[in-house]
């Protein structure tokens, strides 16, 4: 990537948007059934679980305004990256108070920084954005949201060795992650993104063996263990890594460990043959 193309990328630094929505009722049931828990339905003031947030105030770019993979085209409110591949890497979250069924929420976000690399696997571009979500009695959830942009996988370069995951599991949940629940959770997130749900795309334009599991669906799934697990605990915050790819070819363990501190709670997700998928921590409150 030329000097000339990162600078008009970073003028995209700054750059901000404001989404208002309201927590409904059938959508914290919807998603509640797609992550298979049997909660009572949902009544108007309840907390929402963190990070069920991520099904609000998503965009909605209408039908024309969309790029070929699915996702609005490059160049609104995010930086037009010439390059094929998108991907969420990750994310470092705080919860200062809950949000509530029924009430209003408005995220307000912000482009923090646009930085490139090169490696062995070839080019890639970082986009750091803040987003603030604020319900009605104020700041609920802050977040910075990491993406990757990644050219196509060149011809003859290895792929990077896979880490083992953890052993010494606390807690254990297989997920089996079919097309309907990637459906179901794209649906629910307003996400177009045909990785997740479109297998021809997936597979012959990608390169990928199958459908991408959503990383805030696995990040999610992770949080449920937790609350699974402790569900009498407040998670204060979130922090969590991809680190390969999850596909809809095999189940997959989300697991978790809570440490001597009492206050930390390290959770992981392990591929059908062992190997470390995403990462994270959580603190309670």
């Amino acid at each position: 990537m030329d000097t000339l193309t990162l600078e008009h990328l970073r003028t995209w630094v700054g750059r901000r948007e404001e989404i208002e929505d309201v927590v409904a009722a059938s959508r914290v049931a919807a998603l509640a059934a797609t992550l298979d828990r049997d909660d009572p339905p949902p009544a108007p003031g309840d907390a929402l679980p963190p990070p069920w947030h991520w099904t609000l105030c998503v965009p909605a770019a209408r039908q024309s305004a969309l790029g070929p993979d699915g996702h609005p085209a490059r160049g609104g409110f995010l930086p037009p990256v010439p390059l094929p591949r998108r991907m969420w890497a990750g994310g470092r979250l705080t919860f200062p108070r809950p949000l509530r069924v029924a009430q209003p929420v408005t995220r307000k976000s912000e482009v923090i920084s646009v930085e490139h690399k090169s490696g062995r696997s070839g080019e890639l571009v970082f986009v750091l954005v803040r987003h603030e979500f604020h319900g009605a009695a104020g700041l609920a959830v802050t977040e910075e949201h990491d993406i990757v942009y990644r050219g196509p996988p060149l011809a003859g370069t290895p792929a990077p060795a896979p880490l083992p995951a953890p052993a010494g599991c606390a807690w254990q949940r297989t997920v089996v992650p079919d097309d309907v629940l990637l459906f179901r959770y794209s649906a629910l997130t307003f996400n177009g993104h045909r990785i997740h749900y479109d297998r021809r795309y997936a597979t012959v334009v990608e390169g990928y063996p199958g459908l991408i599991v959503h990383a805030p669906l696995i990040a999610t799934l992770l949080l449920d263990l937790l609350r699974r697990n402790l569900p009498g605990a407040a998670i204060a915050a979130f922090e969590f890594k991809a680190i390969k790819p999850l596909f809809d070819v095999a189940p997959f363990a989300v697991c978790g460990r809570p440490e001597g501190d009492g206050k930390t709670v390290t959770l992981w997700a392990r591929d059908a043959d062992g190997w470390l998928a995403m990462s994270g921590v959580a603190t309670l409150a």
